[in-house]
This record gives C-alpha cells, structure tokens and sequence, in this order.
C-alpha cells in the first residue's frame, strides 16, 4: 500500500474478480477500501483449490488484500440504513451487480447523493446499463469471446483459445480504478459527484485497437497466428534446445544485429525492410526455427540481449517469482502470513500490505 490515495475511502460492493481486482488496485495505491459483503460472503472465499492450511482459498487473498471487511445485508431496512451511514463517509462507491440491482437495492447512484452530494459511484457489468445485452449474465470467457480476443487467439486453424489470464476481467478492473480515480480528480475541480457506467465488453472492444483498425481500413478479418505480429517479421516465440525463446524485431534497427546473431549476415541485404520479410514470412521464418532449434533458450537470450535485440524466455510462473529483476522490483511481497504479487505503481513511498480481512472482521470498528 502506498500513501497516493491516503484519506480516499471505498465502499466495495464487488464480488468474484473483476471487482475486487479494481478495488485492490485502489487499496494497494493508499485508499481505505472497505469490502461490504452479504452475510455468505464473497463466493470466492470459498474458490478452489488451492486452499490455504485454514481453509481460505487462494483466489480471495490474491485480490482482498489491504482492505477491511463488514457485513451487511442491503435487502434489510436497517442494513441499508448502515451502509447510508457509511456512504455518508465515503469519496467512492464501486459495484459489480448485474444491471438493475442498484435501483432494486435502494442504493442508485441519485439515491446515494441524497446522502453523499458529491459521492462518485462505479457500476461494473458485463454489458452495461443499457442496450440489447443489458440483461444477459456473463463470465470472464464470455467477455473473451464475445469481445473479439479469442478470434484471433491460438495457432492458425486451430480452436479459439482463451487467454492464460482472464484479461475480461481484470482489463474492466483496470478501467474501472481508472475512471475512479478520474471521477475523484474531477470533483476535486468541480465539488460534482460522478457516475460511471462500465461495460467489461467494452473494454475487451477498446482492446482491440490496432487490430480493429486494420479491419476497419481494409476490410479484412483477422485471424489467429500464434505468437506471430500480423505487421511484423520475425516478432514470435521460436522453439529452443530446452524451450522456447521470443524475438521482437519490430522496425529496421534490429534486423542486423539478429542477423549476425544468427550467424546469417546475409539477411540483411536479402530482406533490408519489415515489408519484405512480411512478405517472405513463409520463408523466414523456418530458417530462423532451424536455427533457434539448435541452442538453448538462455544461449539465445544472453546472445541477443549483449547486442540490444529485444528478446525473452518464454517463463513459467515459477520463474517468473524467481525472476531477479521481478524481485528487485519488489513485485513478490510479504503481507506476514503469505507471499503476493506486488504493486506495480512505484512511487517514494514504501509499500505495506495487510492480509485479505475474514468475513466481517471491521464490523465493530466500522458500525459502531
């Protein structure tokens, strides 16, 4: 936790990942994010396995750290009267619930502001609060595919592969900490509360990007290709002696030292320019395959880093916390019972963490 959001206060009314993740965003950046939650809990205390020796999973400590946890029951008159007192403290509520829920609770964003004038509120759903979808549930691996990702995921020809992250929802945490964030600058300006109306299916489509564009320039559906560049040649993972290694020659200036690298110095005139090795892919890119074949993923990467070719090993996850740049940046941490991923917003403050809260924990502190 860092001091970037000290004094802000969170009412956390998410559940399952997306949510939490953005509120855990908040938290590790120094707001108070208090986790209101129903008398069952959150249903990913209870997400597994792996559990933890007490019984707790893995999934929840992962995205509960560094906040504090009530229980109300909102459908009750004298708990939504609580959680009004605790608006009436707040800077920021944030939501998950399906669409219309909020106004079935009592707790709209208008309702709120009778108790909190300036309350900025984010409501996090698959579809948003409007539209033909508005209505329809949905997971992380709906988002991927409905969103476009999974169409041009995997190897060509092959089935539609989801991401090895769940990108809908932690991408829509992303967002939603963001536009949070945003929402609290603007009402520092302006004294205006703020509503956000966050789709994760839009933040998978303004993922897109690029890709969307090139269609939306040429017409042309994109297609899977693996770990290829559609723009770009050699930008791939190529297979090793022990694994595998990826190689990004994006533009001119790393061409040749990669070619020399290789030991294939003649390259470089044959295909001088990214449009001729795109155009040649067929052809280059088995050349490099046999060669990359040959040593292994380390001899390669050592090779290529010395002459600045951006390059990597393609790590499993017990490397990747083992990294040593990963560890210099503090990116494994401790929060005195478990190691975490860290924080990657960086600042000069140090970083604390506190373990995710049992069910409940600050009712006293919090409700009095």
């Amino acid at each position: 936790m860092s001091d970037l959001l000290q004094g802000v206060r969170i009412l956390d009314l998410t559940r399952m990942l997306a949510g939490p993740y953005a509120t855990l965003l908040l938290a590790d950046m120094g707001a108070e994010v208090i986790k209101v939650e129903d008398p069952a809990g959150d249903p990913i205390r209870k997400m597994g396995p792996p559990f933890e020796a007490d019984g707790r999973s893995a999934y929840f400590q992962a995205v509960n750290r560094n906040k504090k946890s009530v229980v109300l029951d909102l459908r009750k008159a004298d708990d939504r009267q609580r959680f009004l007192g605790l608006v009436a403290t707040a800077d920021a509520v944030v939501d998950n619930f399906r669409a219309g829920v909020t106004a079935r609770l009592g707790i709209t964003h208008a309702q709120l502001a009778e108790v909190k004038p300036d309350i900025v509120t984010c409501s996090m759903t698959a579809f948003g609060a409007t539209g033909p979808y508005r209505d329809v549930p949905a997971f992380d691996l709906i988002l991927q595919a409905m969103g476009g990702g999974m169409s041009i995921t995997g190897q060509p020809g092959g089935d539609p592969v989801r991401a090895g992250i769940p990108i809908g929802d932690l991408a829509g945490g992303v967002f939603a900490a963001l536009a949070v964030c945003a929402a609290l600058l603007k009402r520092q300006r302006t004294g205006q509360g703020e509503h956000v109306d966050l789709a994760l299916l839009d933040v998978q489509v303004s993922l897109l990007t690029y890709v969307a564009q090139y269609f939306l320039t040429d017409g042309r559906v994109p297609q899977p290709i693996g770990s290829s560049h559609q723009s770009a040649v050699p930008y791939q993972s190529f297979r090793t002696a022990d694994g595998h290694v990826v190689v990004a020659v994006f533009g001119e200036n790393f061409w040749a030292p990669f070619c020399q690298v290789l030991g294939l110095p003649e390259l470089i005139e044959r295909y001088p320019t990214n449009a001729e090795r795109v155009a040649a892919r067929e052809e280059l890119v088995p050349l490099i395959q046999a060669l990359m074949a040959i040593r292994t993923t380390d001899e390669w990467v050592s090779e290529l880093w010395k002459v600045n070719v951006p390059a990597g090993p393609v790590n499993t996850v017990d490397r990747v916390l083992s990294d040593p740049q990963v560890l210099h940046r503090a990116m494994v941490v401790s929060d005195g019972e478990r190691s975490l991923v860290g924080n990657p917003v960086k600042t000069g403050s140090a970083d604390t963490f506190t373990p995710a809260p049992a069910l409940g924990q600050h009712n006293a502190e919090l409700l009095k």
